[in-house]
This record gives structure tokens, sequence and C-alpha cells, in this order.
């Protein structure tokens, strides 16, 4: 097969598909879809053909898991998330060409041919296998319904195809102590006949295509994986699976099993491009069959293995597809120093971020994008989301353009003026301009998108120091011509900025448009390689718009209500993972009733000399006031339980202790801290003595 054009003529953009069985948080967004957006966003500036494709991955083990939770079919799960997703890529202006769904009868019908070609060329190895198998479901057991621990780091919850603590990519088998997820029992083994790609015979071709043919290329995380894969040797992989949510194999003897998610939901990206090709009057194949064209995954650390070895082996067998020119995978973005989880709620969702932050896309777009984990594991924390928010989107660039816009409508009513000839200072500025689109095209195409941002901020710094350097606001006193000029070169840089800042901040940019009073692709035809090559790109005489804030300041407390929403999350975790008291022995009802709880009233407290855990304390039971040793020190000052309602056993035997008789004992509980909570009523209107049944 060819290599790919140095020039290609088209490009086919591919971004992982999300499972639909929850939301889309920060994580994804920062991991893959930001950077696939400005990827295709860049190139459509630069005139290329471009087909950025997508679509909700609706056969995954997670789906049939969420739907037995939660007591519904799959079908509503996916429809339901699929709608969500959506929403969410839509709200964020990640513009792909074509988002589709993987149920959809187009991609059953492209997964199904490409699974009887193969099948048909012999590609495939049958197998009849152990398999693991739970009971008590009567049913056999599909990667995600199995944990266990991985016989790699030693990790206790891995799963049966992966271990999401190292990376390393697992058969169900290969877990110790696995355990079904279903019914939490020992699953056994159970012999079935499954579908395998035999990987280890395209190690030859991996070499190649890899290890000699990317070394220099390819980003070294990605690089690395791959080479650790096939140093280790490659073996055979099932592309089939005893489940009875999916697509079913479509050929004899398949009958109640269905294709491997990781065999389908990649062919997900060439059903994607035939539904867009046609609903557009396009032929699809180009974008996948042309050597002249560019194929680009972009995917998060977890889908290397499959995007890079398992894919193209399978495109590869079927023997008309190109294989990809890289795939920039990014690492795993955490949160406040914890890893991203949805099942324990440790994320910041992509719609509850909208309704907190409204209109403030292109600040969480900037953070993620300054912040991407693109070669190692990296941290989102809420101070530096709000740093790069105040320092840089506000004080940079947006203090730049609001200088510019304002001074302009002050000076002359909105109008851009003519300038005098330039001196060195505005040419060697209007020079430093030209020179950005190349600056930030070079990052852009080696997928160093954090490194291309900061050159577009680094551009809104170079209008900052301009206007900082000439000062047209104490110039205007005394000549009145220098500071025409100086605003006209003023709003050519805010002018590129308009343009260059698309990819990155594509709702700024368009309020920027908005301001400037110019639709730049159709009245002023601008695009990325104008920025370059034209000299003027906002011409004198033209009307611009008043000026208005492009981003605001984000205040301390509107942070701190995020992290106290993410503690409350983390007490929440704590609580459930928490190891509670076994059960005591039963007791009879006359047991309990023997008991005799009262609800007093704590009116004196003294700490215990000598001791660090006892309190004296004297509580009025409506009955008496009687004096009971507590061992609540640590955990409550004497001052402040004066006064504090409890709940008292009063006919506990009395018993000395360091020659105090305590008569009775107060009701405690601990929280996840290890401190001591009261347990107690409630409510004011319950008296002391007043007893409890």
């Amino acid at each position: 097969m060819a290599q790919h054009s140095n020039s290609p003529a088209r490009y086919t953009i591919t971004a992982a598909l999300p499972y639909t069985n929850g939301p889309i948080h920060i994580g994804h967004l920062a991991g893959v879809y930001v950077p696939a957006d400005i990827y295709a966003r860049y190139l459509r500036m630069r005139g290329k053909d471009v087909a950025f494709v997508c679509g909700s991955d609706e056969h995954g083990v997670a789906i049939s898991m969420k739907a037995k939770k939660e007591g519904v079919t799959p079908k509503a799960i996916i429809d339901k998330y699929d709608g969500i997703i959506r929403q969410s890529f839509q709200d964020f202006g990640i513009t792909f060409d074509n988002y589709s769904r993987t149920s959809r009868e187009i991609h059953h019908k492209t997964a199904g041919d490409f699974f009887k070609r193969l099948n048909d060329q012999g590609d495939f190895i049958e197998e009849i296998t152990a398999q693991l198998y739970d009971e008590e479901a009567q049913q056999f057991l599909a990667d995600r319904f199995v944990i266990g621990t991985c016989p790699n780091c030693g990790h206790e919850e891995a799963y049966g195809d992966q271990c999401e603590n190292c990376g390393t990519s697992l058969n169900a088998t290969d877990l110790i102590n696995p355990k079904s997820t279903i019914t939490g029992t020992k699953p056994t083994t159970k012999e079935t006949k499954h579908w395998f790609l035999p990987l280890d015979k395209h190690e030859d071709f991996l070499k190649e295509w890899i290890l000699e043919g990317h070394k220099s290329d390819w980003k070294p995380n990605v690089y690395g994986q791959c080479k650790s894969w096939i140093d280790d040797g490659l073996r055979p992989r099932a592309v089939t699976r005893d489940l009875d949510w999916g697509i079913p194999v479509p050929v004899k003897g398949g009958e109640g099993k269905v294709l491997y998610v990781w065999f389908d939901a990649p062919i997900g990206y060439i059903s994607s491009t035939k539904e867009w090709a046609e609903r557009e009057g396009k032929d699809w194949e180009p974008y996948w069959k042309s050597d002249d064209t560019k194929l680009v995954h972009f995917i998060g650390k977890d889908n290397i293995v499959f995007h890079c070895i398992i894919f193209p082996s399978i495109l590869k067998a079927h023997g008309d597809y190109i294989l990809p020119e890289n795939v920039p995978a990014n690492e795993f973005l955490n949160l406040e120093g914890n890893k991203l989880s949805t099942s324990k709620n440790w994320a910041v969702w992509l719609h509850e971020y909208l309704e907190e932050f409204p209109d403030m896309q292109d600040v969480l777009r900037y953070t993620l994008t300054a912040n991407a984990p693109e070669t190692k594991d990296n941290d989102f924390t809420w101070k530096d989301f709000q740093a790069r928010n105040n320092n840089e989107l506000v004080a940079i660039f947006g203090n730049f353009i609001n200088r510019v816009v304002v001074l302009t409508n002050k000076y002359y009513d909105g109008v851009v003026p003519s300038p005098l000839p330039f001196s060195s200072i505005d040419t060697e500025t209007l020079e430093q301009l030209q020179k950005y689109p190349e600056i930030i095209s070079r990052s852009i195409e080696r997928y160093r998108f954090r490194e291309a941002g900061q050159e577009l901020m680094n551009l809104a710094r170079l209008g900052n120091k301009y206007l900082a350097d000439e000062e047209p606001w104490k110039v205007i006193k005394q000549d009145e011509e220098r500071v025409k000029t100086i605003m006209f070169v003023a709003l050519q840089i805010a002018t590129g900025l308009a343009v260059l800042s698309e990819p990155f901040l594509p709702f700024t940019s368009t309020k920027l448009k908005s301001i400037l009073n110019v639709a730049l692709s159709e009245v002023e035809g601008l695009d990325w390689n104008d920025v370059e090559e034209k000299e003027t790109l906002l011409s004198s005489g033209h009307q611009i718009n008043k000026g208005e804030l492009l981003f605001r300041k984000i205040e301390d407390k509107e942070i701190q209500a995020q992290l106290d929403k993410l503690e409350a999350t983390k007490k929440i975790n704590e609580n459930a993972n928490k190891a509670l008291m076994p059960q005591k022995d039963t007791i009879t009802f006359d047991d309990f009733t023997k008991l005799d709880m009262r609800v007093g009233t704590i009116v004196e407290a003294e700490k215990m000399a000598k001791t660090k855990k006892l309190m004296v304390l004297k509580v009025d039971t409506g009955l008496d006031v009687r004096t009971i040793v507590s061992g609540i020190a640590e955990s409550f000052s004497a001052a402040e339980i004066i006064g504090k309602k409890v709940t008292v056993l009063i006919n506990l035997a009395p018993r000395a202790l360091r020659g105090v008789e305590s008569e009775g004992m107060i009701l405690m509980t601990e929280n996840t801290d290890g401190k001591l909570v009261f347990v107690n009523p409630d409510e004011d209107a319950v008296g002391n003595g007043e007893g409890i049944n």
C-alpha cells in the first residue's frame, strides 16, 4: 500500500466514538474532541477538503451494564445519552461534518460486510475456547461484566478487557480472582465458539509500518505503547462476543453472538463517512481508499492499541483501505489531583458547566487546550481555570481588544482611520503579525495544540505591547495624525486575532467579528493565508461596532462553589466505600424494650484532667441532672456542646471511669473523617425526658 502524499488532496479526521452510557465530561473534551476540532477548523480555514466524522458507540458492554442497573432497555439508554452527548458537542462548537450512531442500519451493514469479507478471505481463526460464565445469571460474561485483580499491576478492580490503573489490555480469563459484576458470584468456565483475528500474522507489517515508518513523526507516548505491544509478541484477538446487544455475527454458526465492540466501533468512522457523503452528494470512497487522502485518528491513550494495531490490521486484511497517517492520542486528564471517574461522579460534566458558567464555552476550551495532556497525564484545577481566564483571556486578549475598540470609537466614531507612512516600529509589528499564521500552523500540524494556543495568546501580547509602547491615549494630545497610524496598526492585529482565534476560541472569534463588523469569510474574503499575505486586513473607512467584553472576570466565590461541590462528591464516595460495622447478634423485641432512651440536654461540660478523650458532662434528662463520662473530647470542645440536645441511654448500669461514676451513655456515630457525631433529635419541640420508641 502506497504512503500518503505529503500534499493530501483531502483529509479524513476521526474522533473517538463516545459510549452512550453517560454524558460528556472535560476529560473527553481535553483528550479528543477539542484538539480534533481545532485541527478540522484550521484545515477548513486553509481551504482543505475535510471530512470530520464521529458518532455514538452504542454497542459496548457498558451500555448493557447501565441498562441492567437502571432496569431499562439498552435502546432507552442509548437514545437518552445520544441526545445529551450531541447537545454537548453542539454547545461547545465541535464541528463534526457528520455525527452518526452505530445502531443505524448503514453501520450494521458496513460492519457486517467487513466481517464477511475477512471471513470469506480466511482472515479469521474459529476456535472453541473456555470463557467465563455466570451460572446464576446463566450467561457468558463479556469483558466488562467481570472484575478482578490485574495480573500486571495488582489493581483489584481491573475489567476483563483492560486495567484502567496501568492501561494493560487483558482478556477476562487473565484476571486473578474474577467476579461477575451482574451477580457478584465467582464465574465458572464454559466452552463457546468465537472468531479471532490472528494479530501475530500481522506483526511483520506492523513492525515495518509503525516501528520503522512512524518512528520520527508519531508522539512518543503512542509509539512507545505500540512498540511495547509488538515487542511483547501479538496474539489472536477475539472479534465476537456472546451477547444479545450488538451487531449479529453475519455468518453460519454466529447465532446468539455479536461483533465485539472493538471490531465494529472503528468501522463506525467509515459508516459515518458514508452517511455524510450520501447526504452531501459526494463519493465516500476517496476519503478512505485513496492514497492522496490523509487519515488522522484523535483518541485517548486507552484506545491506542485498538487504533494503531487492531483496526489497521483489519484495514490491511481487507485490502482496499488506507491506513492512518497519524494517531495523536492524548494521555489522561485528572481533576484536582484525582482520576476522572464517571461512576464516582468525579468529573466536570459539560451540560452542568454551562449551567454554572453560561456562554463561557471558550474559557473551558482554552483552559483544556492550555493544559492538555498531550504527552503525559495532566491535572485540571479550578484555580488554574480561574487564572487562565483572568490573567490571560481577560487581562491579555480581552484587554487588547477592548482598548482598540473603545479608542477607535472614541477618537474616530468607529471608523478605521487612514494611516500615515509607517514608522519602523509599525512596520516591524505588522511583519510580526504576518508571521503568526505560519508559527501557529507549524504547531497545529505537529499536533502541538497547547503550543499553538499559547502562540495565539502571544499575538495578543504583541498587540498589548504595541499599544503600551506607543501610548495613543497620551500621543493624541500632541500628534493626532500619529494616533491614526497607531490605531490602524492595532486594528490590523485585532482583525488577525479574529481570524486566527477561530479554531481555538470559535465563539469569541464570532463575537469579535461582530464587533469589527465583518463577516470575514463573506465580506472581506479573509482566510488563514490572508493574515500572512495581505498588507491590509481591515481597510481605512470601515465602520466597526461598539465594543462589548469578550470575557468576564471569574470571582473567587464561583471557584469555591465548584471546590465545595467536589468536596461534597468526595464525601459521598467516602461514605459509599466506608467499611460499615457488621450487624450484631439478633435480639428480641423484649430485649429492645429494656432500653430506656430519652432526650436530654448537656448543661455542663469539662474535659477530664490527664486524659485525651474523656469529657465529664452534666445532662438534664428531664427526670434528673446526672453525670455521664463520654469519650468525645477529641471531637468537641466543652464550650461548643453546652446546650446541645442529645439521645441518652439512662438505664445503663453505672460505671466508674477514672474515679468518676458515669450514669448513662450518649448515642454517637462517626463520620468519614473519624469525627464523632451526635445522634440527636432535630425537632426543637421535643422536650427533655421524652422517650424514644
